[in-house]
């Protein structure tokens, strides 16, 4: 496996790739509350023409796992009870992290989460920030295995119905 940037001609087989994490979600217990305007495709493009998309394949570069590692935390960070006072640009924020669902349970989620952290070390960034929707207990184990801690359940101002508070996480590089 690798983590790569995602260029602009994979883009319809990464959007395919979300839309197939978000038809199992549906059918299955949906965590993260995806439904078919997240993540969207616009979204996805700027993310990959700014650079922040990327994409785990294997050595068939069939992509297994997508994230995006943002500047932007896409919210009111500034309510998080961080451990480390940082200002925009000191840290980055991880968004849209997923797993093929017939990877899931592989340590591909893992190995994004490394190549993340590792990523963030070496752009000279202070830190790893991320919200989830409460009870992502997939999600939740998986960064607190990582190394994340919990910085506080906080509405980020994003003005979403049916997602009124997200839990933070953070991981510092001291």
């Amino acid at each position: 496996m690798k983590l790569i940037k995602c260029e602009e001609k994979r883009i319809p087989a990464v959007m395919d790739f979300y839309n197939e994490v978000v038809s199992y979600l549906q059918s299955h217990i949906n965590y993260p509350l995806w439904d078919s305007d997240r993540p969207s495709e616009d979204g996805i493009i700027t993310a990959a023409a700014q650079g922040e998309l990327y994409i785990c394949i294997d050595d068939k570069e069939d992509i297994l796992g997508a994230v995006v590692l943002s500047e932007d935390p896409e919210g009111d960070y500034d309510a998080g009870d961080w451990n480390e006072s940082l200002r925009s640009g000191e840290y980055l924020c991880v968004h849209l992290l997923a797993v093929k669902p017939g990877s899931l349970k592989s340590g591909v989620g893992s190995f994004i989460m490394e190549e993340c952290i590792s990523l963030a070390q070496r752009g000279g960034y202070r830190a790893l920030r991320l919200d989830l929707v409460p009870g992502n207990t997939p999600a939740e184990r998986l960064y607190i295995k990582s190394g994340f801690t919990y910085a506080g359940t906080k509405d980020l101002k994003r003005n979403k119905v049916n997602i009124p508070l997200f839990d933070l996480y953070e991981l510092n590089f001291n």
